[in-house]
């Protein structure tokens, strides 16, 4: 199947996290055509009920090519012009999955062997598959993994740091408010000591950035709020010790500051001479513990048109895509 083809189909399968079963069964049919093919072994590894990572291997895989299988919500059926296929998933991650099979294709035709694919489950929540893949690796030296970059090689990449901000009260008639205790005033004071808080900068990942995701909080607007919450996301561009301890000393003991999650800012090699960027999100690489190999960043697309109702990807990006994988793997074979 083409490449525009074959992202397509993979579209039109709703996957959003957690029901990736009906995109799961149809990768896993389609690469088991393939290794029947070309003498190879094809697995489901079963995360949850009705959720499994598909893998396929050629021969011992010193290059596993990777990508989550998984979307965000809402569904959007595929369409195409001259330029672009759009849709979602279009650049996050169905048409990176259609390169990658392709790329695989031609490689198996040359007579090249020994590489991987791996699809995971559950990227875009908690990185179910990708933790599950750590604990089960099979044995590859290179990891390429793939996120919309615009086929540049990813430098870094950015962690996370997320908390939950919770602020109590005591409820009062709003008509005398010195008979109670604002829970959303202490949570204001609260946020806007976190924005002021100065946060580190990356010499190659770039500044840290805070984001004041969530608010949450009142029974009415003539009652003096007992609780607030609100949720902070920070993307770290290093270790995250002199971060956590500002914001603790900026909330103070006005609010409970609840962690949630911490994923690593990472830093990855460049490899052929292939143009390179930083991205600012997180991605599966640091949940797969380095169990896979060492780990690569590159997949066509932009990451600013992903998680909108204009996700798309350009013809060209996949088509280049495909050719670059190919490399890739045959120079990191050597």
């Amino acid at each position: 199947m083409h490449v525009f083809d074959l992202t397509r189909a993979l579209i039109d399968i709703p996957s959003i996290t957690p029901e990736e079963e009906q995109a799961g069964l149809y990768l896993y049919d389609y690469l088991s055509r393939l290794t029947a093919t070309y003498n190879g072994v094809i697995e489901k590894h079963e995360v949850e009920p009705r959720r499994w990572n598909v893998f396929a291997h050629f021969g011992t895989p010193i290059v596993t090519l990777s990508t989550h299988m998984d979307t965000v919500p809402p569904y959007v059926p595929s369409r195409v012009d001259d330029e672009f296929i759009w849709g979602r998933g279009a650049c996050d991650t169905k048409g990176i999955i259609a390169s990658m099979i392709t790329a695989a294709e031609r490689l198996l035709e040359k007579g090249v062997r020994d590489f991987g694919l791996l699809f995971v489950v559950g990227e875009e929540r908690n990185s179910a598959g990708a933790n599950y893949a750590s604990q089960h690796p099979r044995g590859s030296n290179f990891f390429i993994n793939a996120e919309p970059t615009e086929n540049k090689l990813a430098l870094g990449s950015k962690g996370a740091l997320r908390y939950e901000l919770v602020a109590r009260g005591r409820m009062a008639h709003s008509a005398y408010p010195e008979l109670g205790d604002s829970a959303i005033n202490k949570l204001l004071d609260a946020l806007d000591a976190v924005r002021r808080v100065k946060l580190p900068v990356d010499d190659v990942l770039g500044p840290s950035t805070l984001n004041i995701g969530t608010i949450h909080g009142g029974r009415a607007p003539n009652v003096i709020p007992d609780e607030a919450r609100a949720e902070i996301f920070v993307r770290l561009v290093g270790d995250s010790t002199s971060t956590r301890k500002a914001l603790e000393d900026a909330v103070g003991n006005t609010v409970e500051l609840n962690f949630v999650l911490e994923i690593p800012a990472i830093k990855l090699t460049a490899v052929g001479g292939l143009p390179t960027t930083v991205v600012a999100y997180t991605t599966d690489i640091p949940a797969f513990l380095g169990a896979w190999g060492e780990p690569l960043l590159l997949g066509p697309g932009t990451i600013h048109v992903a998680h909108t109702l204009d996700e798309r990807v350009p013809k060209q990006q996949l088509l280049e895509a495909v050719e670059i994988y190919q490399k890739m793997v045959i120079e990191l074979q050597k």
